[in-house]
C-alpha cells in the first residue's frame, strides 16, 4: 500500500508541473487572438431630418463580443442609445434612439459606436440591417445605414 502512495504522490509530482505549463501556454495562446476594436454606426437621412432610429447588428457565432455602446456624433444623439441586453447574448445586439427637439441631424451622420472584443485573427463578417429611420413627427423616412471599423 506505501508503495503504491508513493508512485501516485510522485505520478502527481511529475503531471501537475507538466499541466500547468500547457495551461499557461493555452492562455497565451487565447489572449493573443483577442483585439479590441470600435465599430462606428452610420446613417444617411438626405435631406430629412432624423428624430428617431432602431438597427440590428450581428456577426458570425464566437466571433465579437460588445463590450461597450457610445452614443454619436449629433447632440441629438450624443448620449448612449438604448439597447436589448437580451441580444447580447447571441452575437448580436438592437439598437435604438430618439430626440424630440428641434435641432435634428440631416444627411450622413454617425449614431453610435460600438466597441467590440474581436476573437481570433480573422475580420468578423458583420451583418447590419435598419430597422426603422423616422423623423419628428413619427413619419418613416429612407435612410441609409453603414459602418466604418476604427482602430
Amino acid at each position: 500500500m506505501k508503495k503504491l502512495m508513493v508512485i501516485i504522490l510522485l505520478s502527481i509530482s511529475v503531471i501537475v508541473p507538466v499541466l500547468a505549463r500547457q495551461a499557461e501556454q493555452d492562455i497565451t495562446t487565447v489572449q493573443s487572438n483577442v483585439r479590441f476594436a470600435p465599430l462606428h454606426i452610420y446613417l444617411d437621412s438626405g435631406n430629412k431630418p432624423l428624430a428617431a432610429y432602431q438597427f440590428e447588428l450581428k456577426a458570425a457565432a464566437r466571433q465579437i463580443k460588445i463590450v461597450g455602446v457610445e452614443g454619436g456624433q449629433h447632440k441629438a444623439f450624443e448620449e448612449a442609445p438604448y439597447y436589448d441586453p437580451a441580444a447580447l447574448a447571441n452575437d448580436r445586439i438592437i439598437i435604438a434612439a430618439f430626440d424630440t427637439g428641434s435641432e435634428l441631424p440631416k444627411g450622413r451622420t454617425r449614431i453610435a459606436t460600438i466597441h467590440l472584443q474581436i476573437i481570433g485573427d480573422a475580420e468578423p463578417d458583420y451583418e447590419l440591417k435598419l430597422t426603422v429611420a423616422a423623423d419628428a413627427d413619427a413619419n418613416e423616412i429612407p435612410a441609409k445605414i453603414s459602418f466604418e471599423k476604427g482602430e
